[in-house]
């Protein structure tokens, strides 16, 4: 049984990578080849704003039009668009489907230490392994772009990102696979990408993470309630009350939440009771979707937050259509987004599910769960290509998980080939990205599109 990975020819995993070579070189992939059919920015972000709550969009205008990083962000789906006219392998992974520079960062185990990983897998899907690789390197240039990094340094991050992606690969390949799935710990990481000039950021990081927890936000957003609990304060435009029919609906949802939840995880949640419901605004892409925070409380009063947030089907999913790539429809998106989640990362959130709410599915997760993040655009111009390396890393490590690392380390191959071209492509991307964007802020200038700058 071959898995996730789809190929032609026939021998060990490693030989049929190196045959792939002859199909779609890997200098192949600097090619970015976009034609006319492509969507201008405004009407591509107009088109991601279906469905989502009307009063909300321009607030994602607003982040989306602050940069050409934070337009990268919120353009998944342009970005998908884009690649299908770029060469595939045709080898499929569970993917990131969004795996820019921000979306990495640290969260909590259950026994209290901390993970670095990728964190974000709203766009999650079954997709090309290259499609999550460019749009990194891509992202490490604007974000370099924005710290103020010379191109040399931009280009150098997304050129580093790949090589360690590879390279990691190829360690992956060589070891018993049940060290190859948890291999590259935490503590390894800094060493094994040689990102040492992170350290220090690193550190700061993880100090604030250990302080961001459901307690710490209970406290700030949340005020002493008649009945002697806690209830959430509004903070608009951010973090509001809902009505007591919407907040009931929300607090129903949690039954059939419980329903996707390991048995041993009911014994924990039994010991907490619901006080509160409140909708809150999050990300940039995430911007105008449905998003509620929980609070429960456990006998002493200690909060436990979740986050109930509405799942919207993957960007990527018509462009892999279009790709020629079989995508059946989900059977509940919040499932797709928690089992994605699951197969890409070596330890998740233990209160991980998913639920639906007025007929809309939802994930499920802890909410401030001692999360942290490097901003990758406030990174010194000698740290961006440290973080390429780390994020090159880890994302071969999540791509390895569902596919046979053998053959990807076969087409990836020993030198330098793959690197030099994911650099020019992402540089090229950069490009046109910026390009996007200021096309976006000419349209909010021109009042073609109302956007709120201020959130």
């Amino acid at each position: 049984m071959r898995g996730f990975a789809e190929w032609d020819v026939e021998g060990s995993p490693k030989e049929e990578g190196k045959a792939l070579r002859r199909r779609v070189p890997r200098r192949a992939h600097a090619e970015l080849d976009l034609d006319g059919s492509r969507p201008d920015a405004l009407r591509s972000v107009q088109e991601s704003n279906r469905g989502r709550i009307p009063e909300l969009t321009p607030i994602r205008v607003g982040r989306m039009a602050a940069t050409p990083f934070a337009f990268l962000r919120g353009a998944a789906g342009l970005m998908a668009h884009d690649l299908t006219r770029t060469p595939m392998t045709r080898i499929r992974a569970q993917i990131c489907g969004d795996a820019h520079a921000a979306n990495f960062g640290l969260y909590g185990d259950a026994r209290g230490g901390l993970i670095i990983d990728l964190n974000d897998f709203d766009e999650t899907v079954r997709g090309p392994w290259e499609w999550d690789l460019k749009r990194l390197a891509a992202s490490l240039v604007l974000a370099g772009r924005e710290a103020g990094a010379d191109e040399d340094a931009c280009r150098e991050a997304a050129h580093d990102a790949a090589g360690a992606y590879r390279r990691t690969m190829r360690l992956l390949a060589r070891l018993p696979v049940l060290d190859a799935w948890n291999a590259i710990t935490d503590e390894e990481l800094v060493s094994h990408t040689d990102a040492h000039d992170l350290l220090g950021t690193l550190e700061r990081v993880s100090e604030k993470a250990r302080a961001n927890t459901s307690g710490r936000f209970a406290a700030k957003s949340t005020e002493p309630a008649e009945d002697g609990g806690r209830r959430f304060v509004d903070a608009p435009p951010v973090l509001r009350r809902v009505s007591d029919q919407e907040a009931a609906a929300v607090a129903a949802s949690l039954e059939q939440y419980l329903t996707t939840l390991p048995e041993d995880r009911l014994p924990l949640l039994a010991r907490h009771a619901v006080h509160d419901v409140a909708f809150r605004v999050v990300g940039t892409g995430s911007v105008g979707t449905r998003s509620y925070v929980v609070l429960l409380l456990d006998h002493r009063g200690e909060p436990l937050v979740l986050q109930v947030k509405e799942a919207r089907p993957s960007a990527l999913v018509p462009h892999l259509a279009t790709a020629g790539f079989d995508t059946p429809r989900a059977e509940h998106e919040g499932r797709r987004v928690v089992l994605g989640q699951k197969r890409m990362q070596v330890v998740s959130d233990i209160l991980l599910g998913w639920t639906s709410v007025g007929g809309r599915p939802f994930q499920v997760r802890q909410f401030r769960n001692r999360k942290g993040s490097v901003d990758p655009a406030a990174l010194a111009a000698d740290q961006i290509d440290d973080y390429g390396r780390m994020t090159g890393a880890l994302l071969a490590r999540a791509h390895s998980h569902s596919v046979d690392p053998r053959l990807l380390a076969g087409y990836c191959g020993k030198n330098e080939e793959l690197d030099e071209a994911i650099a020019a492509f992402a540089v090229a991307y950069a490009d046109r990205t910026e390009a996007d964007h200021a096309d976006l802020v000419a349209a909010v200038r021109a009042g073609r599109v109302a956007a709120d700058l201020g959130v």
